[in-house]
């Protein structure tokens, strides 16, 4: 079955360049009188069909000071029920008809998905029109929610990694909202008990078919779906508050973050301010890219400090994909704390040679190569299909974005990622953040 697969794959990328559409089924639309916007996929997957609901809200939309985590708070609560279908009965209603449902928040958005039998679409979208348009829940429902999200902050916050990602937020970022992470800063959480009547307005604000995507792949008809949509969420009334986001001031000098933590390997984690995701310019792919040259299994960088020298435990990078402009990082576990400064120097070197010294093209040609193939081969689902469509939606609203960004992909050259690397990485946009047993990071 994989090597079947792996020949379908070939197959399709033997007849299909870069130039033309990565994912090889129709993505068609319909935007509601509402707002609200409707994309269907047919996909063959006889009798499955997944079901998602992409909100464009997440923690860069907490603009109030002391209003964190709320984006990551109704995740939670949308699950709580209506007055039709309550908690229990929602999920009985799931059970039966063979859907499994959940949902994640992020820095820009909230999806809620489920996957289910195709024959039950319909019952899939009136369980969720009620919940988006009717939710309901009482204050003490509301503080048991919030209770759980206290518990849910502590759990994670176990993790000196969450602890940094924390950190990392905090001092890279002064006023946009990507300064606090999606489950909000802890004196808020703490407080949000107390915070009933704002949890009620950020819904009235953000739950509106304006911010919202629907996305349904599978065995499924587009005409089918676009009489459930209008059946279901036709009558949900548009809102009008629109969150202005703060703008970033320039970053002018390097940044600094510890954690200390006794008997826990030592990391490092080197972070640069980055670009936004974007269509215009393909300053966010060229990037993406060349995270994966530097800091890949097949980087020589890897090779150097993980396999030949063993200082390093695992070497790892990436950009990712965001609204505003977010971090390019770089990260490495150390074997030694001792060995800070010389695995951030050897990391540095990477970077300075990728500004001074074009990257191979062959080098190039193959980083590519290993995206598309990769993309490809995890495209075998309703659900990992609209996973997918979801990202692209959610950080330009256009769920064909996903053709059009592996094509930009392609057309990266060299003289791309030199010049990216010569006006990102470096020492004025960075954040360094640390763990160790120290008090302080051994970088010198």
């Amino acid at each position: 079955m994989i090597k079947f697969k792996f020949a379908l794959v070939l197959l399709f990328f033997t007849t299909l360049s870069w130039a033309g559409e990565i994912l090889p089924y129709p993505i068609h639309q319909k935007n509601l009188p509402n707002g609200l916007k409707v994309v269907t996929i047919p996909y063959d997957s006889p009798g499955l069909a997944a079901f998602y609901v992409v909100v464009r809200v997440g923690s860069r939309e907490e603009v109030e000071k002391g209003k964190t985590g709320f984006a990551h708070f109704f995740e939670h609560m949308m699950f709580r029920g209506t007055d039709k279908y309550p908690k229990d009965k929602y999920a009985e209603i799931l059970k039966s008809t063979g859907a499994s449902a959940n949902a994640n928040t992020s820095l820009d958005r909230t999806v809620y998905h489920m996957t289910g039998n195709a024959s039950e679409l319909e019952t899939m979208f009136e369980l969720e029109a009620d919940r988006f348009q009717n939710l309901k829940y009482s204050v003490q429902d509301f503080k048991t929610e919030a209770g759980a999200v206290k518990g849910e902050y502590t759990k994670n916050n176990a993790s000196p990694f969450a602890q940094l990602y924390e950190a990392t937020n905090n001092a890279a970022f002064e006023k946009h909202t990507y300064k606090h992470t999606t489950m909000g800063f802890f004196e808020d959480i703490v407080d949000m008990p107390n915070q009933y009547d704002f949890s009620l307005e950020f819904f009235d604000r953000f739950y509106r078919p304006e911010y919202c995507t629907i996305i349904v792949v599978g065995d499924v008809k587009q005409d089918n779906v676009n009489q459930l949509a209008e059946k279901y969420f036709g009558n949900w009334k548009t809102g009008k508050y629109k969150a202005k986001i703060p703008v970033e001031p320039i970053q002018k000098e390097t940044k600094f973050t510890h954690i200390q933590v006794p008997q826990f390997p030592p990391y490092l984690d080197l972070n640069y301010k980055g670009p936004a995701f974007s269509l215009e310019n393909n300053d966010y792919h060229a990037l993406n890219i060349l995270a994966q040259i530097l800091f890949s299994e097949r980087s020589a960088l890897y090779k150097k400090l993980v396999v030949e020298e063993s200082k390093v435990r695992e070497l790892s990078g990436g950009i990712y994909p965001s609204r505003d402009p977010y971090l390019f990082s770089g990260s490495a576990s150390l074997v030694n704390e001792t060995d800070m400064p010389y695995v951030m120097k050897a990391i540095e070197g990477a970077i300075e040679r990728a500004k001074t010294k074009p990257v191979a093209e062959e080098v190039l040609n193959e980083t590519k190569e290993r995206m598309k193939y990769s993309f490809a081969m995890s495209m075998d689902s309703p659900d990992a299909i609209a996973n997918s469509v979801s990202l692209y939606v959610w950080i330009t609203g256009d769920p064909t974005a996903l053709n059009k960004t592996y094509e930009m992909f392609q057309n990266v050259t060299a003289e791309d990622i030199q010049r990216v690397a010569q006006k990102y990485l470096v020492k004025e946009n960075l954040t360094i953040a640390t763990i160790s047993p120290s008090p302080k990071p051994l970088l010198d």
